[in-house]
């Protein structure tokens, strides 16, 4: 077993997640958000950010709206909508679950 195949899954797992905490701050444009996962040490790559945006809005979890920059073309801003806000509370209640489960694990 591969530990960095381990910690690669991990945050494949909670990827999702990650991104929903970063857009409830404030709406963000897509290298913010990379900026973001990175600060924290979450390196993710375009190519995967893209396409887990866009399957994020088609279901209804991530709303965006296109904003004039003065750095270029414009650019999309996302943001959560109410399903993704009530998605967010219910993945905060998973992984509190599991945080204490793994906690409890931990105990000798």
């Amino acid at each position: 077993m591969n530990i960095d195949n381990v910690k690669s899954q991990f945050r494949k797992g909670t990827l999702e997640y990650c991104i929903l905490l970063i857009i409830k701050k404030k709406r963000a444009y897509t290298s913010d958000i990379i900026n973001e996962l990175k600060t924290a040490q979450l390196i993710v790559v375009e190519g995967t950010l893209y396409p887990l945006l866009t399957r994020l809005k088609n279901d209804e979890l991530l709303q965006y709206a296109w904003e004039e920059s003065t750095q270029g073309p414009p650019r999309k801003y996302y943001e959560l909508s109410k399903k993704g806000e009530t998605m967010l509370q219910e993945m905060e209640r998973a992984w509190y679950e599991l945080n204490e489960a793994i906690n409890q694990l931990k105990q000798p």
